[in-house]
């Protein structure tokens, strides 16, 4: 079974993937670690991450890279949206997507094109998203309990330059996926999301077994 949840950035989608993955006893892959992580990459190497060969350079690393806790810096974030727009780059991460979607037992795959293009045919899809604004406070928030000092008027200005860098690029643009059941978190707690994104997958896998 595979499980693929899509949407822009704090929509919400990670938290509910990983509750998903308690709920059902099923690997995760936050896939947009994978991106962030090339970023990363590129940054250490100095080089330019709107520069194709630079970041396609960068998509060769251990799976141990992937534990840096400077994968979730919201400058690392950004990072990973400039590069994610080059195809190579995105073809080159596909393999491992892929083979974790089609592991023994099934996985859920948590990022932007998984309804779309890695896993178009998942036994179920949501797309989540929130409000920019809510997005924006919830990033505020978990600025501030990591001794930040965010601004959110910067932090409106970051979410809508990566949404529109997402929806709008040439290559696997961020969109909800055929099939896909949308999940609105704007209004609701975390709990309340969670219920409803089970009641959503668990509604989706009963039609697959009568159809």
């Amino acid at each position: 079974m595979i499980i693929a949840v899509d949407g822009p950035a704090a929509s919400g989608k990670g938290t509910i993937a990983k509750a998903l993955g308690q709920h059902y006893g099923m690997p995760v892959l936050d896939t947009g670690l994978l991106y962030r992580a090339v970023g990363l990459a590129v940054l250490k190497a100095s080089g330019d991450p709107d520069h194709e060969a630079d970041a396609l350079d960068a998509c060769e690393f251990e799976d141990t890279f992937l534990n840096d806790p400077a994968l979730r810096s919201e400058a690392v974030g950004s990072l990973a949206s400039r590069v994610s727009v080059h195809q190579s780059v995105r073809q080159a991460l596909v393999k491992r997507q892929r083979d974790f979607a089609t592991q023994t037992g099934g996985a859920i795959l948590d990022g932007r094109d998984i309804g779309t293009v890695i896993a178009p045919d998942a036994d179920a899809k949501i797309f989540v998203t929130a409000s920019v604004h809510v997005r924006a406070q919830r990033r505020f928030q978990d600025a501030l309990s990591h001794g930040g000092h965010p601004d959110m008027d910067s932090l409106i200005a970051d979410i809508q330059a990566r949404d529109t860098r997402d929806m709008s690029r040439d290559h696997a643009p961020l969109r909800m996926a055929d099939g896909a059941d949308l999940l609105d978190t704007s209004n609701l707690t975390i709990e309340a999301a969670v219920q409803q994104a089970i009641a959503l997958v668990d509604a989706q896998l009963e039609r697959r077994r009568k159809s």
